[in-house]
């Protein structure tokens, strides 16, 4: 066999390159980080209060929690959703108007 630089595994990416990716993707949809949080902050808050639910059932205190985080991460994409399309049928043809009418 010859002896060659060529590396057998794939060179993992750079953690400038990841972060600079996430920063990217997070101006273009801000509301997929906020969801994300949403998410985690119930998640949180479910298992802070998991030792405090008092009679109820676990079942019953864990699916209550999977709603509630649920809940945020649809509503975050919902509004993300409505958000993008207001930017796109709405802002857009109004620039492209008003530079239609300076020209």
């Amino acid at each position: 066999m010859s002896s060659s630089n060529v590396s057998l595994l794939p060179m993992l990416p750079s953690e400038d390159d990841q972060t600079s990716k996430l920063i990217r993707k997070s101006k273009e949809s801000p509301f997929v980080p906020i969801g994300i949080a949403g998410f985690t902050s119930v998640v949180a808050y479910g298992l802070y209060k998991l030792k405090t639910r008092g009679n109820k059932k676990m079942s019953v205190h864990l699916i209550h929690m999977r709603v509630a985080a649920q809940g945020c991460v649809v509503g975050a994409m919902t509004i993300g959703v409505l958000w993008s399309m207001y930017k796109e049928y709405v802002v857009k043809p109004r620039e492209q108007k008003i530079a239609l009418l300076q020209k």
